[in-house]
């Protein structure tokens, strides 16, 4: 027992997973620098199933990444994982997507700071230590060169994410080392969410919400002005 379907929609690496006992059995990744998840997902779902040769019955939980992320991204991804685990009676598993980020990296000692991108010069990070254990909550941070100065003089700070690319020519501080091409992925959810599942540690699926951080705001658009 122990076989889980990862699905990964925060940013715009549309991922999913099938893991036994946190094993990877077979992945599928999307990442073209568009947010493609409402056309690629269930595709993709399909598709590992039968690569996994693993039915919907087969499976023994659903995981989804909760977010913080992209709105519409993580509402895919929730909808998704609801609607599975609705038809098939599945218990439904949340995964932290800074966490699960955090784990894409393996460093001796230090601090690592996933980020997700914002608007503008805001991100979505948190801080977690070597063991990648969480030091500092997920914050919605705007970025200037003092950001994560308490961390920078203590130690190396490795930044991550799609969120750092803006910060470094920000972030200067000798300490302060860009990671590149590293998104949230299906791949590190897949021992997080075994662990969660050996400790039944679910949500309900009727109730569960992904954590946005921040309200949804929808921007209007200008009216234009009248021709005659």
């Amino acid at each position: 027992m122990g076989i889980i379907l990862n699905i990964e929609t925060a940013t715009k690496n549309c991922s999913v997973s099938i893991a036994d006992k946190g094993k990877i059995i077979a992945i599928k990744e999307l990442n073209n620098g568009n947010y493609s998840h409402a056309e690629v997902l269930h595709p993709f779902i399909v598709a590992i199933l039968k690569e996994a040769n693993i039915t919907t019955n087969q499976i023994d939980a659903v995981a989804v990444s909760k977010g913080p992320g992209s709105y519409t991204g993580l509402r895919i991804g929730v909808s998704a994982a609801k609607g599975l685990c609705f038809a098939f009676d599945k218990p439904l598993i949340s995964i932290d997507t800074l966490t699960s980020l955090s784990f894409s990296i393996s460093i001796e000692e230090g601090f690592i700071v996933p980020m997700i991108d914002a608007r503008r010069l805001e991100v979505y990070a948190a801080v977690f230590d070597e063991k990648n254990q969480k030091v500092r909550e997920i914050k919605a941070d705007i970025i200037n060169e003092n950001s994560f100065f308490e961390y920078l003089k203590i130690n190396k700070v490795y930044f991550l994410g799609d969120g750092a690319h803006k910060c470094k020519e920000i972030i200067t501080h000798k300490n302060a080392v860009f990671v590149d091409a590293k998104f949230p992925s299906a791949k590190e959810m897949a021992l997080l969410s075994y662990d969660k599942y050996q400790k039944n540690d679910t949500e309900s699926v009727a109730y569960f919400e992904p954590f946005y951080l921040k309200d949804f705001v929808v921007i209007p658009e200008k009216k234009k002005k009248p021709t005659f």
